[in-house]
């Protein structure tokens, strides 16, 4: 099997700069705070480096940005460009805290040879702006240590493989002090020089852990990895190194994170119709955004929209630190209609869709409602105002099939106090309502009055006549 490995020698730094508009100085200290554990380009050029004291680099960039590193953000992070991954290679596995392993072997005559995967992965991190270190060996191990030491190359021949490996010093090998000491006193400075000794001599003088560890490099030793597995939802984070005090702010990270989920949408080849954004400040309690469209969606521009309309009614009770993107529910794409051969779309229905999503976005969820059928004869309770849905392409019956109704039905029926002047249609008798002590008994007609008027009048074998409604 032929193994690729992913080194992020600064994930977290990565991560946070891609949703911040300015590229000023920032770092990541250690727990305590009291010392840089990493430091971007830009804190680099100030003269800051890994391991210097907080008090120094701040006096170098007064100005500098400053992230405390977190073990849970970190493997957040990475499980996020696990999924990125995972749209390439089907075998991904996680090597926290800063590594991910896939297995590639397989995929060479997919894209069409081990340089094509090569360039897909770089164009990915690029696109992502991410920084990593690529390698490649034929085991799992072979293939970190030389991307952690900054040797991989694009090539599958063992032999180049195996010469990159011999060069590597004791330390780069990830052996412990002691093991390096032990290893030393024998004269051995490389990890090629710990190949060359046979077998038997490397069990006699070495750890029964050290010679696993050398086997598993080698090859001579299985080494099984437990695969990763997307879950089924998407979640994006954007951490702030400084608080945002207004949503004009939450644009520029929500359009990236929306990015993101359009294009896990599109690897899925599904829809969602319910985003849910949290805010997180300091010191108060999340504020929560269900964002909902009126029928399946996956464009970024269109999601952008809706949540632009959402911010502009709601102001910020207190600066927010933090915000999460959440969606748990997947919807089965529709193909496109109404397309020409030019790939004009002139989908009715979609232009429905965008301009009920704005509205609910602008009005809130409940103040858009639609009349929904109901199985009942009766006039007055054979509709019910119910959630707005997304507009199908035709209606279950056709129009012409259906009795004439009139547009303005009546909120209860009313006296008729006046004799026809003209009949059009009639008698249509609707009698039910025996289920429920409701019962009717009518004959309908369609006339018209002396005013003019066509009314929705009928007949009640009991109470004489009434009307129900106009028409138009």
């Amino acid at each position: 099997m032929l193994w690729l490995y992913l080194h992020f020698p600064h994930l977290v730094l990565d991560h946070i700069r891609r949703t911040r508009e300015d590229e000023g100085a920032l770092v990541v200290v250690e727990g305590s705070g009291q010392k840089v554990i990493q430091a971007c380009p830009e804190a680099r050029s100030q003269g800051i480096r890994s391991g210097m004291r907080l008090k120094t680099a701040i006096s170098l960039a007064p100005d500098l940005g400053m992230v405390r590193a977190d073990e849970t953000q970190e493997a957040r992070i990475l499980e996020d460009q696990a999924r990125w991954l995972y749209r390439y290679a089907a075998h991904i596995v996680l090597v926290p805290p800063d590594g991910l392993l896939a297995e590639i072997g397989s995929l060479q005559k997919l894209y069409g040879g081990l340089p094509a995967v090569w360039q897909t992965v770089e164009q990915g991190l690029n696109e992502r702006q991410l920084n990593a270190w690529i390698g490649i060996g034929y085991t799992p191990l072979a293939a970190r240590l030389i991307a952690r030491a900054g040797k991989g190359e694009c090539t599958a021949d063992k032999g180049h493989i195996l010469r990159n490996l011999s060069q590597m010093p004791l330390l780069a090998a990830e052996f412990d002090e002691k093991a390096c000491t032990r290893l030393q006193r024998l004269g051995l400075n490389t990890l090629g020089e710990v190949f060359d000794l046979p077998p038997g001599e490397l069990a006699r003088r070495l750890s029964p852990e050290l010679l696993v560890y050398i086997q598993k490099i080698q090859g001579t030793r299985p080494d099984p990895r437990t695969p990763w597995q997307p879950p089924h939802s998407f979640r994006q984070q954007a951490d702030f190194v400084q608080e945002i005090e207004h949503t004009q702010g939450l644009l520029f990270p929500l359009q990236r994170m929306l990015d993101e989920l359009e294009e896990d949408l599109c690897w899925r080849q599904q829809d969602t119709d319910s985003l849910r954004l949290i805010l997180r400040h300091r010191h108060a309690e999340p504020t929560r955004l269900q964002i909902r469209t009126s029928g399946p969606e996956h464009r970024a521009d269109n999601f952008l929209n809706l949540i632009r309309l959402r911010l502009e009614q709601h102001s910020l009770s207190s600066p927010v630190i933090s915000m999460v993107l959440r969606v748990k529910r997947f919807l089965s794409r529709e193909a496109p209609v109404g397309q020409d051969l030019l790939g004009e779309t002139q989908d009715l229905n979609e232009a429905w869709h965008t301009l009920i999503s704005r509205l609910q976005a602008r009005l809130g969820d409940q103040a858009l409602r639609q009349l929904s059928p109901q199985a009942d004869h009766r006039p007055e309770r054979a509709w019910s105002a119910s959630e707005v849905l997304r507009k199908t392409g035709t209606p279950l019956i056709p129009a012409a099939e259906l009795p004439r109704r009139p547009l303005w039905l009546l909120k209860g029926p009313q006296p008729l106090t006046e004799a026809p002047v003209a009949w059009f249609s009639g008698p249509e008798r609707i009698s039910g309502g025996w289920w429920d002590g409701q019962r009717v008994h009518r004959d309908y007609y369609i006339a018209q009055l002396t005013s003019g008027q066509l009314a929705w009048v009928f007949r009640d074998a009991r109470e004489g006549w009434f009307v129900h409604g106009w028409f138009g």
